[in-house]
């Protein structure tokens, strides 16, 4: 493993990315193909479980467990360029990093996840982690999460959710979720006014999953505020300021005062990626929803948060996009009819398991279309039902899949299915 002042100029394999789909496409390239040659371009010297953050805003993760150093994540054999991408240059089979510098590829793997947008919200980023506005989106604040719920006693609870797409849809209102349990655990709930506000017009993408949520938002007395956007917090006031739609197709300001408000914000593509040639008009990569393969550059591939797909934006669906990335980068580099006859197809899983209390989670799983694809037997795991079996799936057994199997090429339940025409 290298830094980029020892690196060569060019290489076999160009990753963009060093979060969860970048370094499990790695490690799934490397354990088909041992000593090739594959460059992670990364500038963070930090790796997050991301999925993590949510359990330490509710009290039921460490913060420590859920970060690493970045170097002890990097597959054994990848070569980390630490470095910033400023740009790609698709027609010249190279990416421009921040320091001038110009890396060359035969193939390109795009993942540098997406762009969180604080600044879209007007007086958020000088009050966030004081004045009680928080938000399980940043690591350093999730445990200002779980402290804040523990001491409040009583007043107003907003969680605010952005129009879509975001990565990990119902960690919002899984937030909400786990501060109501708590608040019920210790006889305050009744004293909380908790309104969920969305951006959306309904409470989760996948019709099958909501009425077990709804006898959630129910039990906790959540009230549910759709065609709400959040656009701008007052910390020192506690107010909070919503763009309200009208069934008239207008909107309105109106204003609500909290206690705490935990806030979610706008989320983008990165800038140079909204600026390249390979993105959509919407600015997201631009790939063909089974391969993964870019619609008109055929040596550049892209996978987790930043494709156009349609598909949930988790880790879970990059688990499952990683093997299907690297199976078709090898046989982009094989050539001839193995390229053409033989590549692997992604049918647009994703998985949300949706932690409705301490102890229960409504494992939702499902592929392009909201078709429901369940992972495990229902006789063991009832998706569309809250579960403790997939409560112990989220809190212990995922955490150890992510860092020992995801990261390490070792594809379990995420096999891809091979088109052999």
């Amino acid at each position: 493993m290298s830094t980029h002042s020892s690196m060569p100029a060019r290489h076999t394999v160009v990753i963009v990315g060093g979060g969860a789909a970048g370094i499990a496409a790695a490690a799934s390239l490397l354990a088909r193909q041992p000593g090739l040659d594959v460059a992670i371009v990364e500038p963070a010297d930090t790796h997050y479980y991301q999925p993590g953050w949510t359990l330490v805003g509710g009290g039921a993760m460490r913060s420590a467990d859920t970060v690493r150093p970045m170097a002890s994540a990097m597959p054994r054999g990848v070569r980390w360029i630490r470095a910033a991408v400023a740009g790609l240059a698709p027609e010249l089979d190279a990416i421009m990093l921040a320091d001038g510098g110009m890396l060359h590829y035969r193939q390109l793997v795009v993942c540098p996840g997406l762009k969180l947008d604080w600044d879209a919200i007007a007086g958020l980023s000088g009050t966030l982690g004081g004045s009680g506005v928080t938000s399980n989106y940043l690591h350093r604040l999730a445990p200002y999460t779980w402290q804040m719920v523990q001491q409040l006693r009583g007043g107003r609870a907003l969680f605010t959710q952005p129009a879509m797409p975001i990565k990990c849809a119902g960690a919002p209102q899984k937030a909400m979720y786990l501060a109501a349990d708590h608040w019920r655990r210790n006889g305050v709930l009744g004293d909380i006014d908790i309104e969920f506000c969305s951006a959306g017009a309904v409470l989760f993408g996948v019709a099958d999953y909501v009425p077990a949520l709804m006898e959630y938002v129910d039990a906790y007395g959540v009230g549910l505020r759709f065609g709400n956007t959040l656009v701008a917090v007052d910390g020192e006031a506690r107010m909070a300021t919503f763009r309200r739609a009208l069934p008239d197709g207008g909107s309105e300001q109106i204003q609500r005062g909290f206690d705490l408000l935990h806030v979610v914000p706008p989320q983008t593509p990165p800038d140079f990626i909204r600026a390249s040639v390979l993105a959509d008009a919407g600015g997201w990569l631009d790939v063909d929803p089974a391969t993964l393969r870019h619609k008109q550059w055929h040596n550049i591939h892209a996978l987790g948060d930043i494709i156009n797909c349609g598909n949930a934006k988790t880790v879970a669906a990059a688990r499952r996009q990683a093997p299907v990335v690297a199976h078709n980068v090898l046989a982009a580099l094989g050539g001839g009819q193995r390229a053409a006859q033989s590549l692997a197809r992604y049918d647009g899983y994703g998985a949300c398991p949706l932690t409705v209390a301490r102890g229960k989670v409504v494992l939702a799983e499902f592929c392009y279309g909201g078709r429901l694809s369940p992972s495990l037997p229902r006789w063991l795991i009832e998706g569309t039902r809250p579960s403790r079996l997939a409560w112990l799936l989220k809190r212990h057994l995922l955490p150890p899949v992510y860092w020992q199997a995801m990261l390490k090429g070792r594809e379990w339940l995420a096999k891809p299915d091979i088109d052999c025409t």
